[in-house]
């Protein structure tokens, strides 16, 4: 339970990460609404996970999850180019991510 709750919690990363760039420094009300839920829950989400995970595997997990859905969502949007370079590296984020949870 605890991996799958990390995972959602890393998904929550990457909408808060992704308001907050769209809040315009708290300007705009939906956004930081979105911000501050998102943010909760995925703070939560990564405490409750470290009850039954190694602190370091999941922090590295989550960020990881959060770092690669940010990315892909801005480059899925226009907002970052694509490149093969950057897909090879978050290919190699995920496969880190993958490789925690295999060993841990």
């Amino acid at each position: 339970m605890s991996w799958l709750v990390l995972v959602v919690s890393g998904v929550f990363e990457a909408v808060w990460a992704t308001a907050l760039g769209k809040s315009e420094g708290f300007t705009k009300l939906g956004p930081s609404v979105v911000f501050g839920v998102a943010l909760v829950a995925s703070m939560a989400g990564l405490a409750y996970a470290m009850r039954g995970l190694p602190v370091g595997t999941a922090y590295a997990v989550w960020v990881g999850i959060g770092a690669v859905l940010t990315v892909v969502y801005s480059m899925a949007t226009g907002g970052a180019a694509v490149s093969a370079v950057k897909l090879l590296l978050l290919g190699g984020i995920v496969a880190c991510v993958i490789g925690l949870k295999l060993v841990g």
